[in-house]
């Protein structure tokens, strides 16, 4: 898939609206690696999940700043990895959410965030998209040529975006058919 913007509508989505905060639910059933000519261009990573009532709908999770690499800032990802386990799958299909506070979420379960080149995240993201049996994300519901959800990634001031937004992060969790799960944060540089 190649990197290239696209024309915002207003659309709406089943009693949803274009910058929703959401909650994705369902199983992975597509996943592929941005590519484009130009590597600098290549930030992201598709998950594909398929609901039962509506069109499947793609998480878009960002693997590379290009605006902190523009600034002159460490363009890689910082994951945070929280392991679980799981005996029911979650209800399938989209809602609306209150939206994830990454801060509430650390006090409950210690995180230690690792850097990530691109490849290196790729592959992970990879390994657990082919491995999971059930997809939960939560981030902002976007409408364009096609219904997703993007911002699956903390919204706290960053060395490049000053801009602050508490309680509105986003999150993956991969299910796993041996009863485990593993939920992925994602920061980028100067995110506390």
């Amino acid at each position: 898939m190649s990197h290239r913007r696209r024309q915002q509508t207003s659309r709406g989505y089943a009693g949803f609206n274009h910058g929703d905060l959401v909650h994705l639910a369902g199983t992975p059933i597509a996943f592929a690696a941005e590519i484009d000519r130009v590597p600098a261009n290549i930030d992201h990573f598709w998950i594909t999940i398929g609901i039962v009532a509506g069109e499947p709908i793609r998480v878009a999770l960002s693997t590379h700043s290009r605006q902190n690499a523009a600034a002159g800032f460490d363009p890689r990802m910082r994951v945070g990895r929280i392991a679980s386990t799981w005996s029911e799958l979650p209800a399938e299909g989209l809602s609306k959410s209150a939206g994830l506070d990454y801060h509430a979420l650390e006090a409950t379960s210690p995180v230690v965030y690792v850097e990530y080149e691109r490849p290196a995240l790729e592959l992970l993201l990879t390994g657990n998209a082919q491995r999971a049996v059930f997809i939960e994300a939560w981030g902002e519901l976007y409408i364009r040529t096609h219904v997703g959800v993007h911002q699956v990634h903390s919204m706290r001031a960053s060395c490049s975006v000053a801009r602050d937004l508490i309680g509105r992060d986003g999150a993956i969790r991969f299910l796993f058919p041996d009863g485990t799960a593993e939920m992925l944060l994602f920061k980028y540089c100067g995110q506390s």
